[in-house]
Order: structure tokens, then C-alpha cells, then sequence
């Protein structure tokens, strides 16, 4: 059972409606965005909500178990509250989500009814909606180790080892021509050989994407220019002379981790273990 704060509780007991909801978001880099349905700006809890065009929410879904329930939050993009560059960037990707119900004529009474994160993301015709998932999401999360063939590290980080600042793991260039809109042609990279930067990660230094980062899925050499196709689309159309840095990628074999990284007594999995097929194999005679 919910306790109402005094002041909330003796404002709906005078029966007139004066409530409006507000959805404040945290994004991973710490920046909080504040939302209301309200038709004026709300300043609750030390944050500005802003009435942004058209926001609304769904009804909350709750279940008993371990199920995972939530809601959903629709609104216009616009410039000061979520555009469309920050979607496409993924900076609300998993950002905390909190549902506040407070009395717009008084707006320090209010009540936290909901907590929660930020699933999954669409956006259409300058519209977005985004899934309010409940705590029990984080149920979903794999924690600890996990018993796999390849290597649950990420290439350079502590527990891997690999220097990215080594020679030939790490290049520098610039887009020569955007390339469809997850693929462009880059000079600079000349000097790797094709798939160094496959699956490795790409942060653009300078241009309207700077600071935005993905993982390259596929690095090739075509007539001695150098391509890449990344996993996420950029933010911002791609232009000539735009910089990045990306560093090597891994697919995470035993194989390459010993033959070209020269780092098998670090990997982080279990290259011997057993498949599917030899758990399932029958004996047979003579075999």
C-alpha cells in the first residue's frame, strides 16, 4: 500500500483535479531530461519538465512474478526536449525512467509511482515512442560469467590486456564519400588490411557526429580505399572531411585471440568445451 505525502493527500481530498504526470529520464552520460502532459512547464523535485508537444502515456501494465511490466511514453521531438539526433545516437538507450504524479497548482506535492528504464525506442513523422520497462527488467541482465567457447571480454579492456595503442590497432582518418546511411569511404586507412576494423569501434572526432560512437561491422578494402559499414546509423548525415579514430575489432576466437593478438593466456572463455554434438553423440560399435 502507497503512503501519500500529507499535502498530496489533503489536495485530492478536495476532490478538484489539478494532477498532471511527469517523466523524468536519466540518460547513461548523466543528463536529465524532464517531460510533463501538462500544458506549462512544471519545476518538480529540483527538475524542469518540460510540456513538450503532445506528451501522453499509456496505462501501466502489472503482473504478479518476476514478470516484466511498464508502460509506454509518446511525445513530439523537438530541439529542447528530445530531438531526433538524440534518438538516433541511442542516448536514451537504457536511460532511468521515474513517473511522477504531482499537483500542477502546487508543484512540490507529489508522488513517485513508478521507476524504471528505457526499452525499446521507435520514432516516425517527428514522433516518438519509447518502452518504460519496470525494475524486474534487470532480471534479465546476465551477471557473472557465462560458460562459452568465445571470450566474454571486450578487446582492451582490463580483463583482455591488448594495448589498442600498439601499432596497427588503432587508425585515424577522414570520410571521403557517406555511402548509404551506415557506410561511407574514408582515407587514412590505407595501410590496414581488410577486416583489421571489423567488429572493432568507431568514435567520429569531428564533423555533426562528433562524440557519437558504434561498432563497425564490416571494414574492407576496395581498389585500395578503404570502406566501413557501421552497426548504427549516425545521428547526423555523414560529410567529407568528417575525422574518427577506430581501433582493432576481435570475433572473440581462441583462434585469433593466440594467432593475431598474441593474447591466448588471457582469453576469457572455454575453447575446449564440449558442443552440442558431442554431448549428443551415440556410441557405436567399432566407432
Amino acid at each position: 500500500m502507497r503512503t501519500l505525502p500529507p499535502a498530496f493527500a489533503a489536495g485530492l481530498a478536495t476532490g478538484a483535479t489539478t494532477l498532471a504526470r511527469c517523466w523524468r529520464l536519466t540518460r547513461t552520460d548523466g543528463v536529465v531530461l524532464g517531460l510533463t502532459e501538462h500544458d506549462e512547464d512544471l519545476t518538480v523535485d529540483g527538475t524542469l519538465f518540460r510540456a513538450a508537444g503532445g506528451v501522453a502515456g499509456t496505462e501501466s501494465r502489472a503482473a504478479l512474478g518476476f514478470a516484466v511490466d511498464g508502460s509506454e511514453l509518446s511525445a513530439a521531438l523537438s530541439a529542447d526536449a528530445l530531438s531526433e539526433a538524440d534518438l538516433a545516437a541511442g542516448r536514451v538507450d537504457g536511460a532511468e525512467a521515474e513517473l511522477l504524479l504531482v499537483d500542477w497548482s502546487n508543484p512540490a506535492s507529489f508522488v513517485r509511482l513508478r521507476r524504471g528504464s528505457i526499452g525499446e525506442v521507435r520514432r516516425e513523422d517527428g514522433v516518438f515512442a519509447a518502452e518504460l520497462r519496470s525494475q524486474a527488467d534487470r532480471l534479465n541482465e546476465t551477471r557473472g560469467r557465462r560458460f562459452t567457447a568465445g571470450c566474454d571480454a571486450d578487446l582492451g579492456d582490463a580483463r583482455c590486456g591488448v594495448d589498442l595503442a600498439a601499432p596497427g590497432r588503432t587508425g585515424f582518418g577522414r570520410v571521403v564519400q557517406p555511402d548509404g546511411e551506415g557506410g561511407f569511404r574514408a582515407t587514412g586507412l590505407e595501410g590496414f588490411a581488410s577486416g583489421v576494423f571489423t567488429q572493432g569501434r568507431l568514435v567520429f572526432t569531428g564533423g555533426a557526429c562528433a562524440g557519437f560512437a558504434t561498432e563497425v561491422k564490416v571494414h574492407r578494402l576496395d581498389a585500395g580505399v578503404a570502406r566501413l559499414e557501421l552497426w548504427q546509423r549516425p545521428p547526423e548525415p555523414l560529410a567529407a572531411e568528417d575525422a574518427f579514430r577506430v581501433t582493432a575489432g576481435c570475433d572473440k576466437s581462441f583462434a585469433t585471440c593466440r594467432d593475431r593478438f598474441g593474447n591466448s593466456v588471457n582469453f576469457r572463455g572455454f575453447p575446449h568445451m564440449p558442443g552440442n554434438d558431442r554431448v549428443l553423440k551415440v556410441a557405436r560399435a567399432g566407432g
